[in-house]
């Protein structure tokens, strides 16, 4: 008995040294929370989560065309079917990241989750009437402000320190998930039947998968690990310095630009594609955000030499090449043809992917750990903004035309490309 005690007592001694060194390495029994930075590629299941709710946002993009077609939507109409995804956005995020913050990442992105599948089923009804996709999208924009704030944050805890890896992981998992949804839809709406409900059908079935998976990666913020105090609306971060001066006036000019090719290129830009019909909107978003890729490869190098300067290299490039985005839409729309909208959709998909991890990389840079997911929120908040502009270039172009409405557009990214660099000479680097 005295050996069995002795024994039990070192073993007991060893797990107890072990959970001290690495405490998300014990395997907690039922109901248990498992806390920590977790094991080596638990940062995957959140970013498969978020994977399928970007993949649930834009699987839409081809489906509008059916839409337009067999509701008799307007432009203004379908943009505004489009655009009231941005409305859902606003609480999603204002919510989502600082709840995250004060309750924990894996409570709230369960339930975001969760609420994707309820909203794709919305999505379904969409084809018996337009009130189907209002609710519909402005449902899925609530689930998308939440899980992308969490799911970057958590993403970024369970990746440990190495620098601009959670970034990059965010950003492709983000990307990833616009890109692959329009590419399956397109092809479903076009050739598959019931082409209304068989790509929302497989999406349930993908975000069933994501639920599922979500529970297996570790909480990296137990509830009330970010203090008794109400957090704030506003974080600390994003008061002064370099994310009210630089990373603000860049942020909405993310989605600003690719999201242009989602809806005004397609309609606009290229003349009929009997042998593509709705397919050719997915192909090309699909494009776009292929490029997309590239670009954050792109800004990751060159946030590592902004840094490394303390200049805002990353954000200005990412910008003129937004502006240059921009002017090849206007000639893709004034002379619309295959390769000027292949060759706008590819410069505007570029400079989409540079801005976007660029401004991630400010983020985390910037943030407290206790208000990372609300400076995250403030960050997309601010970037969706820039789902306006296509529903903004509808109302203009009956006065200016598509290849004038696009040109005041870039005229005005390149006015914040003027300011970002003006306020990158008086502003230092942290």
């Amino acid at each position: 008995m005295r050996r069995s005690s002795r024994a039990t007592s070192f073993n007991d001694l060893v797990e107890q040294k072990k959970e001290a060194v690495h405490p998300a390495a014990a395997i907690p029994g039922d109901g248990a929370v498992r806390t920590g930075r977790g094991g080596p590629g638990q940062w995957r299941w959140p970013a498969l989560a978020m994977f399928t709710v970007g993949y649930g946002a834009n699987q839409f993009v081809p489906l509008l065309a059916v839409y337009r077609r067999d509701l008799g939507l307007s432009d203004a109409a379908a943009t505004a079917v489009f655009g009231v995804y941005a409305l859902g956005l606003v609480p999603g995020f204002l919510i989502g990241g600082p709840a995250s913050d004060r309750h924990g990442r894996r409570r709230i992105m369960i339930a975001s989750a969760a609420l994707s599948l309820l909203a794709t089923a919305v999505l379904i009804t969409g084809h018996w009437g337009v009130a189907g996709l209002y609710a519909g999208r402005l449902l899925t924009g609530v689930v998308s402000g939440t899980a992308f704030t969490v799911g970057t944050a958590w993403v970024k805890e369970l990746s440990g320190g190495s620098v601009g890896t959670a970034a990059r992981r965010s950003a492709l998992a983000l990307t990833a998930g616009f890109g692959v949804g329009p590419l399956v839809a397109g092809p479903l709406a076009e050739w598959a039947p019931f082409p209304t409900v068989l790509p929302y059908l497989l999406h349930l079935v993908l975000a069933g998968v994501a639920l599922a998976l979500l529970p297996r990666a570790a909480e990296t913020r137990p509830a009330g690990s970010s203090g008794s105090g109400r957090p704030r609306i506003i974080p600390q971060a994003a008061r002064s310095g370099r994310f009210p001066r630089i990373v603000a006036p860049m942020a909405p000019w993310v989605f600003g630009s690719v999201t242009i090719v989602f809806t005004t290129l397609p309609a606009h830009g290229v003349q009929a594609l009997p042998r593509l019909g709705v397919a050719f909107p997915g192909l090309l978003a699909a494009f776009a955000l292929a490029a997309g890729l590239g670009g954050q490869r792109a800004g990751q190098r060159l946030h590592q030499a902004s840094a490394a300067r303390g200049d805002v290299r990353g954000p200005a490039i990412g910008l003129a090449v937004i502006v240059v985005g921009y002017l090849a839409a206007a000639l893709a729309t004034a002379r619309p043809g295959l390769l000027t909208v292949l060759a706008a959709a590819l410069i505007l998909g570029s400079g989409y992917g540079v801005c976007l991890v660029v401004g991630l990389r400010e983020v985390e840079r910037l943030a407290a750990p206790a208000e990372l997911g609300g400076l995250i929120a403030l960050y997309y908040s601010l970037a969706y903004l820039g789902l306006a502009i296509p529903y903004l270039l509808a109302l203009a172009a009956p006065h200016l035309g598509y290849p004038a409405a696009l040109v005041v557009a870039a005229a005005a990214a390149a006015v914040t490309l003027v300011a970002v660099l003006v306020q990158g000479h008086r502003t230092p680097a942290r």
